[in-house]
């Protein structure tokens, strides 16, 4: 009985040191095989704001640790906010089904695309809104992406990477930009976007404003209407200019609230870089063709 037993404890621990093997064996296979796809996945992704080398992708895996776990959260809004309405009255739900979105830094949709018409009617607009004198907003490459171009402001008043507003995703149709909390927060209710993983405020803001969002591509007609309806809350929270308003109007339409959140917000952000790197020492026009 004695020598049955110890029989059975040696075979049990010869089992246990086999399997003890395969895992050390197989262990740095399978995680080489998991980099290395989500490696390709990174790729995939296309140019954005971080490099698409080894070591972007590593600062990209870092910086996931410490994003946000839920981006459809909104974004609350301290009582001593000025102003703590936005520019928004109110959205209609998009239909559908939110698309699949991946990544920090390039972060794309991966679903429910823009096709080229919509995206070129897209581009469009907001260059319209660049050339109307009265909005005061420039054309330049994005301090964000740095790959793509977005609408700036002149004079901004709220602090964004070197005035930005928004920026569109030619790969996608999709856009970054950022808002007032309350505006983001009507949007999020609708189902228009989503919460960027880094807009977390604090040290994340040498990356992205508190207030940065993903807008999804517009598929149809009416939802380029809604976007356009969202990227005209981005303008006036970022130069406090309201675009839809009369010409003659226009450029003096600017909330003194909203400057004096400017002025009071931390300055060690991401949008105090300098201009040359923001994209001010020339301009680049708009992608037309995806």
């Amino acid at each position: 009985m004695d020598l049955d037993l110890y029989s059975k404890s040696f075979t049990s621990e010869g089992h246990f040191r086999v399997l003890t093997t395969l895992l050390v064996l197989t262990l740095p296979i399978l995680t080489a095989f998991y980099v290395y796809h989500d490696y390709k996945a990174f790729l995939s992704l296309g140019p954005g704001g971080t490099p698409s080398t080894p070591l972007g992708y590593l600062k990209v895996k870092t910086l996931g640790l410490l994003s946000l776990r839920d981006p459809l959260r909104p974004l609350p809004i301290p009582s001593h906010f000025r102003p703590q309405k936005g520019y928004l009255e109110s959205l209609p739900t998009r239909s559908g089904e939110r698309p699949l979105v991946q990544g920090i830094a390039p972060q794309r949709q991966q679903a429910q695309k823009s096709d080229e018409k919509m995206y070129e009617q897209l581009v469009e607009r907001m260059r319209a809104y660049a050339q109307e004198p009265a909005n005061m907003l420039l054309e330049r490459t994005s301090c964000f992406e740095k790959n793509s171009s977005g609408l700036f402001a002149s004079v901004p008043i709220t602090r964004t990477c070197g005035g930005e507003i928004c920026h569109a995703h030619p790969s996608d149709g999709s856009l970054h930009l950022t808002l007032h909390p309350a505006d983001a927060k009507i949007m999020l209710e609708n189902g228009w976007g989503e919460r960027h993983p880094l807009a977390k405020g604090g040290w994340f803001r040498r990356f992205v404003p508190r207030e940065f969002v993903l807008i999804y591509a517009p598929r149809t007609e009416k939802d380029l209407h809604i976007v356009m309806q969202i990227v005209a809350a981005s303008i006036w929270w970022v130069s406090g200019v309201d675009v839809n308003a009369d010409a003659e109007a226009r450029g003096r339409r600017r909330s003194a609230d909203v400057a004096a959140i400017g002025q009071a917000m931390e300055g060690n952000e991401c949008w105090a870089c300098k201009a040359h790197a923001c994209g001010a020492g020339g301009v680049e026009k708009m992608t037309g063709n995806v």
